[in-house]
């Protein structure tokens, strides 16, 4: 395990690119969005919790720190009551990136934590409205992007993508591809922050998007043989597997999308 910024990593073999948390309070709070005896009352309760915890550690790892001098309110009686240190750059912007429908609560939720550390002029909330394309079996062969509503470009901002289920990885790289094509220069960071990822989206994203930093509170390979489980994640590629046969993850927590909405289609 690596501790870095008040947080634990999981060690794995999927490149620098990818953070996998190893922190036993998200963990258990994973464990109750994906049991079958949570309901839709609580889901987006405990999917909101876990986003709190998750932003704040993502953005002390991957935001620019700034190091100042900051007045406290006894600065006025005594001239030597500051606070010294390195905080998050308050003059970088953050855009955050809602995909509807998933993400459309954990990037609400990312949006009101940023804006109480950051100036909220400098925080945007963006939406890309993107769904599965599938074949006749049900399998995921693409993602279409149906409508967007993007606040303008990204030059030099963070961006940041809180996809709950990163299951293919496609939804990440389509909406990296929309926010490269708006700008004359590239974003200062792409970030995309999941619940829950498989081998299969962090294999890919490595490889498609190995400038993009992916964070993912677990990582769910539950299809793999037993040789795969035993050892550190991405040493057994070949044997690893977390998507079942409609692209769905396994353990996951089932359609995150329809349980946050309790809109079953």
């Amino acid at each position: 395990m690596v501790r870095d910024a008040m947080t634990e990593l999981l060690a794995h073999r999927y490149g620098p690119s990818i953070h996998v948390f190893d922190d036993a309070f998200l963990s258990t709070l994973l464990c109750r969005i994906s049991s079958p005896d949570t309901g839709t009352a609580e889901v987006p309760y405990l999917v909101g919790a876990a986003y709190q915890q998750m932003v704040r550690a993502v953005l002390a790892r991957e935001f620019p720190r700034q190091h100042r001098r900051a007045p406290t309110r006894m600065t006025a009686q005594e001239p030597q009551a500051a606070v010294v240190g390195d905080f998050l750059c308050r003059e970088t912007k953050l855009v955050i990136c809602a995909v509807i429908r998933a993400g459309i609560l954990p990037a609400q939720t990312c949006y009101e934590a940023a804006i109480q550390v950051l100036p909220p002029e400098n925080v945007r909330l963006d939406f890309l409205n993107m769904s599965r394309i599938t074949d006749g079996q049900h399998h995921v062969i693409g993602v279409r992007l149906d409508g967007s509503k993007i606040g303008g470009p990204v030059d030099d901002a963070v961006v940041l993508i809180p996809d709950p289920m990163g299951a293919t990885g496609g939804t990440v790289c389509r909406a990296v591809e929309v926010y490269r094509s708006l700008g004359r220069s590239a974003p200062r960071r792409v970030v995309a922050a999941h619940l829950m990822a498989t081998p299969e989206a962090c294999r890919r994203l490595a490889s498609q998007m190995p400038d993009v930093q992916v964070y993912t509170g677990r990582l769910d390979r539950g299809l793999s043989t037993p040789r795969a489980l035993a050892a550190v994640p991405g040493e057994f590629p070949d044997e690893e597997r977390g998507l079942n046969d409609v692209q769905y993850i396994v353990p996951g927590a089932g359609g995150m999308g329809e349980l946050l909405t309790n809109s079953w289609v």
